[in-house]
């Protein structure tokens, strides 16, 4: 039975200028795309001709500031053999957008509009990218690092609060410091709760 990274050499072999060496890092192996438009085609052999047949995730990172802007993540299983293999992809803020997973896996449909919905990242091809959390309409994308943690005023009262929400020493707000996270944890500065 082939190993992870064996795995991943084995799809890195089939696309050689589109995909950097494999990493491995605590045993998980990773794989970076470095055209987000070959996505699909590595995406396709991956499940094939190596047996990836699971999309666990699909997940996006957003680096505010420094460009390309967005990290998009797919997690893949071989249910077969077990193995787990991690897909990357960089993805510009001008551009914003990479092609549609969801012909290969079914459950990318969900993931992909999770991901248009909190950061805003378009998927081409997609066949229903609409809002799946936030209501139509709403303009902005909230797992962003621009959009402010205290959220947004709104002018629609049925559907959310019309003020900023009170954030500030909530209780899961961590407090910046140079203490340990445990005591930067909310429930230790409040252990009545």
């Amino acid at each position: 039975m082939a190993s992870a990274l064996e795995l991943a050499r084995q799809l890195r072999e089939a696309f050689p200028e589109q995909i950097a060496a494999p990493t491995e890092f605590r045993g998980e192996v990773t794989l970076v795309v470095l055209d987000p438009e070959k996505v699909p085609d590595v995406c396709r052999h991956a499940k094939e001709t190596l047996g990836f047949d699971m999309l666990l995730d699909l997940s996006s990172v957003d680096n505010y500031g420094d460009d390309p802007r967005w990290l998009v993540v797919y997690e893949l299983l071989g249910l077969a053999h077990g193995q787990h293999l991690r897909l990357k992809t960089a993805v510009s803020e001008e551009k914003s957008g990479l092609p549609t997973v969801s012909a290969i896996w079914r459950t990318a449909d969900w993931h992909e509009r999770e991901v248009f919905d909190m950061m805003g990242i378009r998927f081409s091809g997609h066949p229903d990218l609409r809002r799946i959390l936030m209501w139509d309409g709403y303009p902005y994308h909230p797992l962003r690092k621009d959009f402010p943690l205290a959220g947004k005023e709104t002018s629609l009262p049925e559907v959310a609060f019309t003020r900023q929400a009170p954030l500030e020493g909530g209780p899961f707000v961590t407090v910046a410091s140079t203490a340990e996270s445990i005591a930067r944890e909310p429930r230790a500065r409040n252990p009545q709760e």
